[in-house]
């Protein structure tokens, strides 16, 4: 079964961050821990959109992972550090990708302009307390032209009563899009949502 990083890290530090040899040494375990991770933290909202929760974990694998591709080294760990650790989940709140995935290229540049706006239309529903995903500040996702960004980074942060929600069991929780021209919905499983709590909460 994966790993899971215990819940009180938050963030990531230079210390957790491993060279490049040592990773390599247990890169090929840690992908399938991935794998087998997304399992249970990616779900199919509609036919065009793909919602991944993240983690520490998750988001420690980018950063090594970047560090692999582009070889800055500590140079460029500062940026990655900076640019991933706003994801990792605060415990007060889950964080996800959202990816709208149509394979030809013209027909998802057509696709996105039909959706202009969709950032504020997600949401995560428990039970009767509904929570508006909260983009992240890095860039705007929609653009003046009215075109949506095929990537958006997210937060669904939780006060008392949604943490409540959220464990006890007799609440249905899922995921929604409610913008007009893409109306979809996907419930949470029991295991995706044992492993969130796990991971996340």
């Amino acid at each position: 079964m994966e790993t899971i990083m215990p819940k009180d890290r938050r963030s990531i530090t230079r210390d957790d961050i491993m060279d490049l040899a040592d990773y390599e040494l247990i890169r090929k375990d840690k992908r399938q821990e991935s794998i087998l991770a997304k399992k249970y933290s990616r779900l199919a909202i509609g036919p065009h959109a793909m919602i991944t929760f993240e983690s520490w974990d998750s988001m420690w694998l980018q950063i090594q992972e970047m560090l692999r591709i582009e070889k800055g080294g500590a140079e460029q760990l500062p940026d990655e550090l900076a640019a991933y650790n706003p994801m990792v989940p605060n415990g007060r709140e889950l964080t996800a990708t959202l990816m709208f995935e149509i394979e030809n290229p013209e027909r998802r540049d057509a696709f996105l302009r039909t959706i202009g706006g969709v950032e504020d239309h997600i949401f995560l529903t428990i039970g009767h307390v509904r929570i508006a995903a909260r983009p992240e500040q890095d860039v705007e996702r929609t653009s003046a032209s009215g075109k949506a960004s095929a990537v958006h980074f997210l937060h669904f942060p939780m006060d008392d009563a949604a943490l409540a929600a959220w464990h006890d069991g007799g609440n249905v929780a899922m995921v929604q899009i409610t913008h007009p021209a893409y109306g979809h919905a996907a419930l949470i499983g029991a295991k995706t949502r044992n492993y969130l709590t796990r991971a996340c909460l």
